[in-house]
Formats: C-alpha cells, sequence, structure tokens
C-alpha cells in the first residue's frame, strides 16, 4: 500500500522495480565488505549473486558466462500509473530458481524497497502481502501477511507440462498470440523484424531448456532440430505489429540501454498442438531479449472459426 504518492515511468515500470530491487538485495545479502558479486569468494553460496549477478564460476551451457537471471518481473500495469497515498499496488515476479528458492530474502528486499520508497519521487509503500500465484492467476499459498512468514517452508513450485496435449486440447491448428510486452526476437545474428512461428517457437524452446539446465532439473530432453523443423512449417497468416521506443538509465555506470520493442498480434495455422504449451511457458518465462524488465511476454488464444468469439484462452 502507498504511503506517498508513487509514481512509475512509462514503459518503466519493470525496469525501475528490477534496478531498485538489485540495490536493496545487495546490502540485504552482501556482507559491508564485498567487492562485488564477480569477485566474492562464496559466490556460489550467496543468493545476491546467484540471483541478481548469475555467472558460470567454470564455463555454462553453450558457453555462456553469464547466465540469465532466474526471475522475470511483471508490471506492465503500472506503466505510467500514480498510485496514490492509500491506495494499494501489486507487481509480479516470477521465479525459476528451484535449487535454492531465496523466498525470505526476496519478501525482506521488497519490504526495504516499500521503506525506503521507489519510483522518481523516491515515494514510500508498505508490503502488506506475498502470496503464490497458480497458472489461474489464484491466490495458491500466502508466504507473508505484512508481519510474519506464513510458510515454514517455501511454497511447492508450479509445474506446466510441455508434453503434447499438455494444455488440454486434443487438437489446435490455429492460434493467435499476443506479445503483451515489447519482444525482441533474435534470428541468427539479427533482430527479426517479424515473429515468424520458427523464430518465436525456437527462442522459447532455447530459454526454457537453459532456465531449466541453470536451475532446475536439466535441459530439455527433446529434439531440437526436428522440434524447429515442424515449427517452421507453421504458417503467420496474420501480424499486426508496432514499435514501441523505450529506453532505461544505468543507475551504475548512466549509459542509456533500449528496452523497447514490438507489441501486437499475430495469427499462426498450423500443426500445432506439440507448440502450445511451450506457448504458454512463454507467458510466464518471457521470449527474446531483456526479458528480466518484464519484456518479451505474451498470452495465446487457440482459435476455432474466423469469429473473435471462437477463442479459447489457454
Amino acid at each position: 500500500m502507498a504511503r506517498e504518492a508513487v509514481q512509475f515511468p512509462p514503459g518503466k515500470a519493470g525496469n525501475l522495480l528490477r534496478g531498485a530491487f538489485g540495490t536493496i538485495f545487495q546490502k540485504i545479502a552482501c556482507v559491508p565488505d564485498c567487492r562485488g558479486a564477480r569477485e566474492c569468494e562464496i559466490r556460489a553460496a550467496c543468493p545476491y549473486a546467484r540471483m541478481f549477478e548469475p555467472a558460470a564460476l567454470s564455463g555454462g551451457p553453450s558457453g555462456l558466462a553469464d547466465w540469465p537471471r532466474p526471475f522475470v518481473f511483471r508490471a506492465t500495469h503500472l506503466d505510467g500509473r500514480t498510485v496514490a497515498p492509500g491506495e494499494t499496488f501489486r507487481f509480479d515476479l516470477n521465479l525459476f530458481d528451484m535449487r535454492s528458492p531465496a523466498i525470505a530474502y526476496l519478501v525482506l528486499t521488497f519490504a526495504q524497497l516499500a521503506h525506503e520508497g521507489l519510483g522518481p519521487s523516491r515515494g514510500r509503500a508498505e508490503l502488506r502481502d506475498v502470496a503464490q500465484m497458480n497458472e489461474s492467476g489464484e491466490c495458491a499459498a500466502r508466504i507473508y501477511d505484512g508481519e510474519t512468514f506464513l510458510l515454514q517452508e517455501g511454497p511447492a513450485p508450479m509445474t506446466l507440462g510441455l508434453a503434447a496435449g499438455a494444455a488440454g486440447t486434443e487438437r489446435v491448428d490455429r492460434v493467435r498470440v499476443r506479445f503483451v510486452t515489447p519482444t525482441e526476437l533474435k534470428s541468427g545474428q539479427q533482430l527479426a523484424e517479424r515473429p515468424e512461428f520458427g523464430v518465436l517457437a525456437g527462442r522459447i524452446r532455447d530459454r526454457v531448456s537453459t532456465l531449466r539446465e541453470l536451475y532446475g532439473e536439466g535441459p530439455l530432453e527433446i529434439d531440437f532440430r526436428g522440434f524447429g523443423e515442424r515449427a517452421a512449417r507453421v504458417k503467420m497468416t496474420r501480424c499486426e505489429i508496432g514499435r514501441v521506443e523505450v529506453a532505461r538509465r544505468s543507475s551504475r555506470t548512466g549509459q542509456v540501454h533500449p528496452i523497447g520493442g514490438f507489441v501486437g498480434e499475430a495469427e499462426y495455422v498450423g500443426e500445432l498442438g506439440e507448440f502450445v504449451p511451450y506457448l504458454k511457458a512463454g507467458k510466464w518465462v518471457g521470449v527474446g531479449r531483456q526479458t528480466v524488465w518484464g519484456k518479451g511476454e505474451i498470452a495465446v488464444q487457440a482459435l476455432h472459426g474466423a469469429a473473435d468469439s471462437g477463442t479459447l484462452e489457454l
């Protein structure tokens, strides 16, 4: 709940939260004389280093030296909004680290962040509630009530099946994908101008596999090439996207970085049954570049017939 007016700049709510979160998290988790996560002698056991500055100690998948962070923010509903004193607001953080999830550190960090204030005017707030949500967006378990941790252990993780048919439909041959937040997809060494299905499905597959390898049960055990070849046969039938230009300034270096991308909708036709579970996972993990700031959030609908009324959100 806001104690003072809290401002979220247009297009930057996720970036604002990520930056403030990292600063406070480091103060709470690290010793005062820490020289930085990269030089930390106990970085393998440090919750801040593992979550906010993850890096390979001896090499990583596909040669990754800097690992993708095991979380994404979901706060686009706060973009451009000013929360009045006494008004409540919320945001989501999707956490993917199943080996050593630092739930208690997260709660303490956000409580301190609210106390110190956030946004351009450093409006102060109060952390009233932390809960785990289920796949439908409903509360699955309350973690913190504003004063007390309610669980002795961390909540059981939400799981998403990736096998064909896991989406609860027997056959899907047409889908609509909505790019909720700015999205940038790489095809080869270039940014793709359009979200062709082969590129979209391939990037989600790769991200899920990398997150599983680094923070979960291991990489996907699938035929990556066959998956890509089948995805490339799915055709795009409609594409209505537009470019959103947003930039962020690093508080550490002062440099300005673009964090924009395209938003809008695209429709696809083909043998889509095996890909729908991956598209659903893309809602949670994000797809493309800079997902940690909330970029690359998607939503998927199965389409039945030409009318919009013939849709089923998956």
